[in-house]
């Protein structure tokens, strides 16, 4: 969506630091929390300030004593023999194994999780953690806690910032976003027994002692599939989920422990 069609989407005033920092109280942001934030910038409307002024609404409503983390993920930073969005020719594997630039937190840009936690991630403060492909950014007291010691195998798993988050009692904001980009219930599929559940062969470029190399690791197959039906499911079973509005945008608040338990039976019990 162009910013000529934010514009023409936006309901009376557009949105500002102030606004927004009413509207997240409202939605049940308090201070002292560490929040997970999933974010579509264009479904808020029009924003005075953008991605900046909703990083200091955040940071604003959750205080010194809150922690904010976003997810930084770089999936382009991966094996092209499995490629899909867009596939290329067989031919250009190798040259793309040799030559792709290695992980670098500092430089790798985000890639498909929207232009907020693009911004947050290159703020001074903001720590990042080490996986390639599923990194996540955070700031505040408990920011290096939850990103260090990013395991290189199964990244959303017992040894990622989700799992850390999990021990935190963290919380998931869905700002203009739903359950499919939730990825706190991929933290489910690695707890939970289905069928089908398999391990793969993943490969990213990394620094080695200093140096490029492209390594391999394992993950699982994962899905998100199923999550909308998962996070439904947990909005009617549980009325854990505070739901309102930031600006334009449909919100929803969950506490991210509750989610995960409660998601790891449903995939136990629905996933074929």
């Amino acid at each position: 969506m162009n910013e000529e069609d934010v514009v023409k989407r936006t309901r009376g005033m557009p949105a500002t630091v102030d606004s927004l920092v009413a509207d997240l109280c409202s939605l049940g942001i308090a201070p002292g929390m560490v929040l997970l934030v999933h974010s579509s910038l264009s479904s808020l409307g029009w924003v005075s300030g953008g991605p900046v002024a909703v990083i200091l609404a955040l940071e604003q409503v959750l205080g010194p004593r809150g922690t904010l983390v976003m997810p930084a993920l770089s999936g382009d930073l991966s094996d092209p023999a499995r490629w899909k969005e867009p596939p290329v020719p067989q031919d250009w594997w190798g040259k793309i194994r040799e030559s792709m630039p290695a992980f670098d937190p500092e430089v790798t840009p985000t890639r498909e999780v929207g232009v907020v936690p693009e911004c947050f991630r290159n703020q001074k403060g903001v720590l990042r953690s080490s996986h390639p492909q599923d990194s996540f950014s955070a700031r505040g007291p408990k920011a290096e806690a939850i990103t260090k010691a990013h395991g290189l195998d199964f990244g959303f798993g017992e040894k990622s910032p989700l799992a850390r988050l999990y021990e935190h009692d963290a919380w998931v904001l869905m700002l203009g976003t739903d359950f499919l980009c939730n990825s706190s219930l991929h933290l489910c599929e690695y707890r939970a027994s289905y069928p089908g559940k398999r391990v793969i062969k993943c490969g990213s470029p990394i620094f080695t002692g200093g140096k490029r190399e492209w390594v391999e690791y394992d993950d699982l197959e994962l899905s998100n599939a199923d999550f909308g039906s998962m996070g439904e499911a947990f909005i009617k079973e549980t009325g854990l989920a505070h739901r309102g509005h930031v600006a334009i945008a449909e919100a929803i608040l969950v506490p991210q422990r509750a989610l995960v338990d409660f998601g790891v039976k449903w995939i136990e019990k629905n996933r074929q």
